[in-house]
């Protein structure tokens, strides 16, 4: 067929004027500029006239001219799709006495385009379908049975017929009628209806699913029917069981659907609509039907089973999903089915062949993902039973949760190592998303299994590990490793009697193998809080902790593991702290890790030092953090280069990571009933951070003359200062004066967020303090000044910003000072003088994004709680501006707004409400559901 790149360009092609005349030519014409003139502009220009012609009232006529045989596909298309808009936004342009006529046409037109464009054909279906909804059901009582008796076949000289239509193909015509019940639905629910019209649309085309539904078996079973016409009708009953029609009246026509899956060219749309039948949550009304149905789903299984011992991906997935459909829609109802209680147990075994499906996923299966989620549904059900009951469902079901645990374990198995290496990026990350979701499956299961699971894991992990030939299979070992260590991350394992021999065998395991040796440090992670209950565990533990540290290929799990323990257990490491902070330095100085995990690195040893004794905390400190200093002090001498800045950035990192979790103050807290409470620093000695802080403030003084221009250099040495701050709090008192000095030269040369964000911890903490208010004082000075001089023209450019927390700061600025303008004589002044321009700007940006508008709802709420007088005279003034704030708006409307908004001095939801709605008229968006 013709496309349209063979249309003869325009004489002027690119050129047409907005205020062209509509007619078929120029709409053909602005076509081709749409799609063929190499110009963005002209084509937004196209677009613009095109989408203006499609609103017009000459659409109703031109779009048939644009049907036209003669026409190119591209064309007749936007001759369908004008006629959709028309009919579906502009209803009530159309007198009532064209709508016999608009359907008669409509009906001929897809009669004639049946054979294709198969893209006009679809248009012109859902022309027809929203021309339906209209009209149901006063104007339209049975378009169903209308429809398809406008498709059967004609004589020539039948009433109604044509020579032409009757030379169609009765195959293509019922295609064509299929295409039609089958967008009918889908229109329906992509349509914006009122909720009373939608509810009484659902309904009568829920009556019409009796004149479907036997039409459709008809087609389904019938020898004749092509795979063409079948696949159709499996798509068409998908759709319409969208409106929850009743399963009781269809699920005949659901088992029809079964023997479709036999059929490799239906396959797929036949597991659609089958898991669409039985997944609407309304079937379960009709339990006889599910029933009938179960024994339909069972008979997938030796189907099931060869497609999954002939590696047939498709296949197996398919009927896997059928029953997974089945079994988690309807898992409560089907349980209590007690006489089919050997049916359902049937179904869960299936369920459970497909979790367990030979294969390495996501590599050679992608089925036994589907089945994780049904496995929680089942168990919630069974537990929701009262005890009596749940007693009988647990002698059933609790042996298939512990084949489930061997299964799930079996899938979470690596493949060896030369398979796993072949692995593009993107199946290994699928792969560890598997794993987590398997995790979470354990962790769940444990509440129906309890203590037996984690004896059932340690008595196997125990035979293997004394098995020498057991051992050799590491996947084995590191499978129910990952077991226990999926149950611990979120159980409360501390009165487990097994945990203990679990520990004990943890030393025994060979890490040799990476993937091993990862599951191996999480695991010992996953029990920190269990060694801090029993300390005298930890000597056999940390060795290889730290064996593991060294290493790079183990750096994100054994640096998490030993951060888990530094936190967890920093009060009985004092016998460990040498060898962790020996190792830890050794390998930061080697550089082993990535900056990530030295970051967590410092955060641990921080943990470490906070439970050590005073006097030995600021020792160590200085050992660790001397080699980095001194390190620091290089490069601050050295000219600026990306290179060295990486460095600096890093090293403040770290320090701003050691400083976050050194809290000597946290011990003092923890220590209950300690024979002698420990000094507060302040009471006796500085903080050791402070000490710290001082001792390099120079340095960082040096380092920040070189890079002040460098926001990132900037914001790391402002994250050492924050961290500190937070950490120590009133502690950090002895650094304000010389902090406030530097943040002041900073922001002054160049004003910074970090510096800003760094200030307000300032603020919060010390300005209440007599002996540092003065230097706060003159740092807040400093900074408003400095913000001034930035924004010249005041501060209520801030709310014209387009990023939404830049606008909500502002806001929150304004409802903040406005209380205080009454006691403040100042500010005051400042409200009478420019209160009108921050009115005039509200306005003047109410086509903001609706995120926005609940900020500055909030500053007019204020305005009005606190200067009312002031807000009327303002409304007064600038609404009686003609056009002002929009066009879309009438004097009515604005003194409306302005009423209801003086009306309301307390209820924020309100003034909310009638400010979104003054904005959606000022966009001209009002009643356009949007």
């Amino acid at each position: 067929s013709l496309t349209l790149r063979q249309m003869e360009p325009p004489a002027n092609p690119g050129d047409i004027p907005v205020e062209l005349e509509l007619t078929v030519e120029n709409v053909e014409s602005a076509l081709y500029q749409l799609y063929f003139d190499p110009e963005m502009e002209r084509k937004n220009v196209a677009q613009k006239w095109l989408t203006q012609a499609q609103t017009s009232a000459q659409a109703w006529q031109f779009c048939w001219a644009l049907l036209g045989p003669d026409k190119l596909p591209e064309v007749q298309f936007f001759g369908a799709s004008t006629l959709h808009t028309k009919i579906s936004r502009h209803w009530s342009d159309l007198p009532t006495d064209q709508h016999e006529s608009l359907r008669m046409q409509l009906l001929s037109h897809i009669l004639h385009f049946s054979s294709g464009p198969r893209m006009v054909l679809t248009r012109l279906c859902v022309a027809l379908a929203a021309m339906a909804l209209n009209l149901i059901p006063q104007a339209w009582s049975q378009p169903v049975a209308d429809m398809v008796r406008a498709f059967q076949p004609q004589k020539p000289d039948s009433e109604g017929g044509s020579g032409a239509e009757a030379t169609q193909d009765p195959h293509a015509h019922c295609l064509a009628l299929l295409e039609l019940l089958t967008v009918l639905p889908e229109e329906f629910q992509s349509s914006r209806l009122a909720q009373a019209r939608r509810a009484q649309l659902r309904e009568a085309l829920a009556g019409e699913w009796a004149a479907v539904c036997p039409m459709l078996r008809q087609l389904l079973q019938s020898q004749d029917s092509s795979n063409q016409v079948k696949e159709k009708v499996l798509r068409c009953l998908s759709s319409w069981v969208g409106l929850d029609v009743p399963l009781g009246e269809s699920h005949e026509l659901v088992q029809d659907c079964f023997t479709a899956l036999s059929n490799p060219e239906l396959f797929d749309a036949a597991v659609e609509t089958i898991v669409n039948a039985i997944s609407q949550p309304d079937c379960q009304r009709y339990i006889d039907a599910l029933v009938n149905l179960m024994p339909l789903v069972l008979g997938l299984h030796d189907q099931l089973k060869k497609a999954a011992q002939d590696g047939d991906m498709e296949t197996s997935h398919g009927i896997c999903r059928i029953a997974v459909a089945m079994g988690e829609t309807h898992s409560r109802v089907l349980l209590e089915q007690v006489e089919h209680w050997q049916e359902y147990l049937a179904l869960v075994n299936m369920i459970l062949f497909c979790t367990g499906i030979p294969g390495h996923y996501p590599v050679s299966e992608t089925t036994s993902s589907l089945t994780l989620t049904f496995w929680y549904t089942l168990q919630d059900d069974i537990l929701s039973f009262e005890e009596q009951k749940q007693a009988v469902y647990l002698q059933v079901y609790r042996p298939v949760y512990f084949q489930l645990v061997d299964v799930l374990l079996h899938k979470s198995h690596y493949p060896s190592q030369e398979d796993y290496a072949s692995w593009s990026s993107d199946d290994k990350e699928q792969f560890r998303i598997y794993r987590v979701d398997i995790s979470d499956t354990l962790m769940y299961v444990y509440e129906m299994l309890g203590a037996e699971l984690l004896s059932n894991l340690y008595d196997r992990l125990g035979r293997q590990l004394m098995d020498p030939q057991q051992s050799a299979v590491w996947q084995d070992t590191e499978a129910l490793l990952f077991g226990f260590q999926s149950i611990a991350e979120t159980i409360d394992v501390n009165y487990s009697d097994v945990i203990p021999g679990l520990i004990g065998l943890i030393p025994r395991i060979n890490i040799s193998n990476v993937m091993l040796a990862d599951t191996v440090m999480y695991t010992i992670g996953s029990l920190a809080e269990w060694l801090a209950d029993h300390p005298v565990m930890l000597g056999g533990i940390l060795p290889m902790v730290l064996q593991g540290l060294v290493k790079a290929e183990l750096s994100v799990s054994s640096v998490s593991t030993l951060k888990r323990i530094c936190r967890e257990c920093r009060h009985d490491l004092g016998p460990y702290a040498q060898d962790i902070l020996t190792v830890s330095q050794d390998v930061l100085l080697k550089e082993v890790h990535k900056s990530s995990q030295c970051m967590w690195l410092m955060q641990a040893l921080g943990f470490l030092l906070s439970a050590l004794p005073v006097e030995e905390i600021l020792v160590r400190l200085h050992t660790l953090v001397t080699p980095h200093v001194q390190q620091l002090d290089t490069l601050a001498q050295q000219e600026p280069n990306p290179s060295n800045k990486q460095s600096i950035i890093h090293i403040l990192g770290m320090m701003s990571s050691l400083f976050t979790t050194l809290d000597i103050n946290r011990q003092a807290d923890n220590l209950e009933g300690a024979s002698s409470p420990r000094l507060a620093p302040s009471q006796s000695t500085q903080n050791p951070v402070v000490v710290v802080l001082q001792q390099v403030f120079t340095l960082i003084r040096t380092i920040l003359s070189k890079w002040l221009d460098d926001s990132e250099v900037v914001e790391a040495v402002c994250g050492v200062f924050d961290k500190s701050v937070r950490t120590l709090l009133h502690d950090f008192g002895p650094m304000v004066a010389q902090l406030s000095g530097m943040l002041g030269q900073i922001y002054s040369a160049f004003p910074q967020a970090s510096a800003l964000d760094l200030a307000r911890q300032m603020v919060h903490i010390f300005a209440g303090e007599e002996h540092h208010i003065s230097n706060i004082r003159s740092l807040i000075e400093l900074l408003t000044s400095t913000t001034l001089t930035i924004f010249q023209q005041g501060r209520i450019l801030s709310l014209k910003f387009p990023e939404t927390p830049t606008v909500k700061a502002a806001g929150l600025f304004f409802t903040e000072l406005l209380p205080r303008c009454k006691d403040v004589p100042s500010l005051g002044d400042v409200l009478q003088r420019d209160g009108k321009r921050l009115h005039v700007k509200i306005f003047i940006i109410r086509g903001s994004p609706r995120s926005l508008t609940e900020h500055f709802s909030e500053v007019l709420l204020s305005l009005n709680r606190h200067c009312p007088a002031l807000l009327s005279q303002w409304l007064k003034e600038t609404l009686q501006t003609p056009g002002f704030p929009s066009a879309h708006v009438s004097t009515e409307q604005k003194h409306t707004f302005s009423q209801q908004l003086l009306r309301e001095q307390t209820n924020k939801r309100r003034v909310k409400e009638i400010v979104k709605e003054f904005s959606l008229l000022c966009r001209g968006l009002q009643g356009s559901g949007y």
